[in-house]
């Protein structure tokens, strides 16, 4: 295999013909494609019998129809009631009022415009008046005016009720066949199968909602500290679903921020973590939305309050009075510690409503949607293992606990729910064989292999490198020792470094970018010439603030690789990982799968056949200003399937669908990411064109499968189209997902299940192509399988030879020495995106170059540079 020397790029390939200049891609006429039928299933492995959390529904009464009926709610003043919750309450008011009207039958109502009922109602339009009471505290004599108080109504004292008045219009919309469920379980098309399923969706979620659980997409979570997990700083974690610890505001500041006591509180990351939290004050049974926090203290904060005129006429004065003095001496509240703290405002923008801190608790069940810091993932992986066995028991008791089959909805259509895990056949796929140096063979043992007494397959040469340290508690003398002894060992030849910079103690207390500005002033000073690699020696661990601004400067500014280390504990194993992602970045090859080396992949090894990875990376939830990244990556050296090479680009936030994958631009050429890609693979491949693309796509859900074939995979054949290509590729369309619920137990023993295994039937689509693999060796909790769906399937692999090059995928990773589990194209596609991501987070948005999404500008990330973009950096 031709390889290109160390430092040198290998000479590009002819720039291939363009299309006639009459004729423009865009408009060229594309196939459109359908999601494929599963063509049958494997026979591969070693049978293994298993258990799953899928719950067998049965359908009695298969001829019941569901009627939907549109519902708009509106106030007095002729205007669609909005708010958090006030549709259900609504809806319950109006079925105690008005069941006869009814005729009693019971409903699922979604809490916002569509309600159901299997059978009809009396009529086709009804039209209701509903009442609702709110309990307020009554006001005294002397209290200040509801709309000038800091708390609405004054001091509590007595109860009275205010009522509240909806019109409620339901209106007959459609017909929903509960037949049609049936019929698509038997593989058939039916066009009302969706709608039937998301009826039965709401009528559970609605038996939840009344339970006051928390509804989260398609999950509900209970208030049951048997099910929390504390992560620290204030957060627990309900399956995987993060919820603030309801309790008071004051210990949940004092915990997130991880202070000793409220003076120590950093009241501006207060202010963003506090905004829409909802609290409930001791002294008012009421719920609050914050808004934001005074600009002053409580006992400074004043605010003006009507007082009644003595001679009780209604003009009375207006005073100012702080929050502090209304509270302790008008509502005869003691307050220990608020007076030097601010208050939350819970008011409207131009009307602040304040409440002193420590009378209020945040509500229980709300979702905390930030970023966790490392401290708190790292707290969530070590207490939110569950052994299977107890995965098990938690599932059936919740199960039996629920009494889904008390719903009368559910009843009234004959749907009952078994409470037993369904029992289902797997295989374990044979573990491929792998070659390491001096071609010898390693065998993989429960998805897991090492480098002990062995070298690497291909292992580069390192003559001029140099060490950098941003960390004062680093000997950076003894690790390039160790690294140096280390990689002889792992058959890498690595010269003493050319020097070794410390970042000097005035630098260190810089921002992060001057930081790394100083450091490449440093190397540019002290070397004749730019390094082959850099070590870079960070002082966190994770998250570190230099990380962005080196990688960016190192690869994009002066097209160097580096590697960066945070060392607790230096010892080979950890030298050894270290050396597995430099050996890659520069070029080498730590281990190949058996049947890769010696091209005996089916299906690839006689036909020029490219893999891509694709991902998207969106910014922190809530975060609109920070543009989501897209990065593909593409096998490189066919009949190679290990080495890949990354294109990213920025897209607008939140943003799912990759925009930039053809991107034509004013003088006629392509800009896009698969261009790059096809490029590099002719370059990389004794200039052989794919005849054959096989695409993975990560983080797509079932709703956006037509999106890939009809939008991403067309850009695909338009990026090809436009090099003057007239013989399109056949493509496979894979899309993997491990964001879902499904788990397998091994029958017979309380193991999680043998890395390999796959199962193709029974919990399965009942007609698309999907299949479910469990590539890894799940150490420590319960394992969670791939969910593959493969959408098409023009090449013609059989079931057998799909699955295991998908298996095959995850144990090319060339960063470890374990089967991952998910293939290495999505996990490079997304180190790729994140790595790259780090590039925008310290620019100054006005220095960026921008490209329009719309009308949303987007800062475009700096290009990589030649040096390094064909390499695997990410690794």
């Amino acid at each position: 295999m031709a390889k290109a020397e160390a430092g040198q790029s290998p000479p590009l390939p002819p720039s291939p013909p363009l299309m006639p200049p009459n004729v423009k891609p865009e408009h060229v006429d594309l196939p459109r494609h359908s999601i494929m039928s599963r063509r049958g299933v494997g026979n591969c492995g070693r049978r293994i019998s298993l258990l799953t959390n899928h719950f067998k529904v049965s359908v009695n009464a298969t001829d019941a129809v569901f009627y939907h009926y549109t519902v708009t709610i509106s106030g007095e003043d002729k205007r669609i009631a909005e708010g958090k919750g006030i549709g259900r309450k609504v809806v319950d008011k109006l079925y105690q009022t008005y069941s006869a009207e009814l005729a009693g039958k019971r409903f699922a109502y979604d809490g916002e415009k569509s309600l159901y009922t299997v059978g009809p109602l009396p009529q086709n339009k009804f039209e209701f008046t509903v009442v609702l009471e709110e309990s307020r505290a009554k006001q005294q004599n002397g209290s200040p005016r509801g709309r000038d108080s800091p708390i609405g109504p004054g001091k509590r004292s007595k109860h009275s009720f205010q009522s509240k008045t909806f019109m409620v219009e339901i209106s007959f919309a459609t017909k929903i066949p509960l037949r049609s469920i049936a019929l698509a379980l038997k593989g058939n098309e039916v066009d009302n199968t969706q709608d039937a399923l998301r009826v039965l969706d709401i009528v559970l979620r609605q038996q939840a909602a009344n339970w006051g659980c928390l509804l989260v997409r398609q999950s509900f979570f209970h208030d049951d500290s048997r099910n929390l997990v504390d992560v620290g700083g204030g957060v627990s974690d309900v399956s995987t679903t993060m919820i603030l610890k309801p309790g008071p505001v004051i210990d949940f500041l004092i915990a997130n921020q991880n202070v000793r006591e409220p003076r120590f509180i950093d009241w501006t990351k207060a202010k963003k973590m506090l905004r829409n939290l909802r609290v409930k004050p001791r002294h008012r049974n009421m719920e609050f939305k914050i808004v934001g926090l005074s600009e002053k203290p409580c006992n400074q904060q004043f605010f003006p309050m009507k007082v009644k005129s003595t001679e009780g006429t209604n003009e009375g004065e207006t005073l100012e009075i702080t929050v502090y003095d209304y509270f302790t001496q008008h509502c005869r509240i003691e307050l220990t510690y608020s007076a030097y703290l601010p208050c939350l405002d819970v008011g409207k923008p131009k009307r602040p409503n304040y409440l002193p801190l420590e009378l209020c608790s945040l509500v229980s069940l709300q979702r905390y949607t930030k970023a966790l810091s490392s401290m708190q993932r790292a707290s969530l992986v070590e207490k939110s293992r569950q052994k299977p066995q107890d995965r098990m028991r938690t599932l059936t008791d919740a199960l039996r606990s629920y009494s889904y089959d008390e719903d009368p909805v559910l009843a009234a259509c004959g749907i009952s729910i078994g409470k037993q895990l369904t029992q289902v056949d797997g295989r374990i796929l044979e573990i491929p064989k792998l070659k390491v140096g001096k071609s010898e063979d390693c065998i993989p043992r429960n998805g897991r292999w090492n480098f002990n007494n062995k070298r690497f397959l291909e292992a580069t040469r390192i003559d001029r490198w140099i060490v950098v340290n941003f960390s004062a508690r680093c000997d950076t003398s003894h690790i390039s020792r160790e690294l140096i002894n280390c990689g002889r060992n792992k058959g890498i030849h690595i010269e003493r470094p050319f020097t070794l910079i410390e970042e000097d103690q005035q630098t260190r207390r810089g921002n992060p970018v001057v930081r790394v500005e100083r450091m490449f002033e440093l190397i540019t000073e002290k070397l004749p010439g730019p390094p082959q690699f850099i070590l870079c020696v960070l002082p966190e661990r994770k998250n570190s603030d230099i990380y962005g601004p080196w990688k960016k400067k190192s690869l994009s500014d002066f097209g160097i690789a580096t590697q960066c280390i945070s060392p607790t504990k230096i010892n080979d194993q950890y030298l050894t990982n270290v050396l597995l992602k430099i050996n890659s970045k520069l070029g080498g090859i730590n281990s190949l799968l058996a049947l890769e080396q010696s091209s005996l992949i089916p299906l690839i090894k006689d036909t020029p056949t490219m893999i891509l990875g694709m991902d998207v990376s969106h910014g922190s939830p809530g975060r609109s200003d920070i543009p989501s990244v897209a990065a593909v990556v593409g096998s490189q050296s066919w009949p190679l399937i290990s080495r890949y090479r990354a294109a990213v680009r920025t897209q607008s936030s939140k943003v799912e669908m990759i925009d930039a994958l053809y991107k034509p631009i004013a003088n006629g050429n392509d800009d896009g990411i698969i261009r790059e890609l096809l490029l590099d693979f002719y370059r990389t491949s004794k200039q052989r064109k794919p005849k054959q693309i096989i695409i993975f796509r990560d983080g797509v859900s079932e709703s956006q499968f037509n999106q890939v074939l009809n939008i991403e995979l067309e850009q695909i054949i338009k990026a090809y189209q436009h090099l003057g290509e007239a013989d399109i590729p056949k493509f496979t369309v894979i899309v993997a997902q491990k964001n879902h619920h499904t788990k397998l137990f091994q029958a017979s023993g309380p193991e999680n299940v043998p890395p390999g295994t796959v199962v193709d039937t029974r919990i399965v689509h009942p007609r698309n192509y999907d299949f479910y693999m469990c590539a890894h060796a799940g150490m420590i909790g319960t394992s969670r399988p791939a969910h593959y769906h493969v959408l098409l399937d023009e090449i013609g692999f059989s079931p057998d030879d799909l699955q295991n090059l998908i298996h095959s995928l995850s144990y090319v990773y060339q960063r470890s020495t374990t089967a991952i589990s998910i293939v290495a194209p999505i996990c490079y596609a997304h180190l790729a995106a994140s790595q790259m991501g780090q590039f925008i987070k310290f620019e100054d948005s006005s220095d960026t170059s921008i490209t329009s999404a719309g009308s949303v500008p987007v800062p475009e990330l700096p290009r990589l540079h030649k040096n390094v973009e064909s390499s695997m950096f990410f690794c």
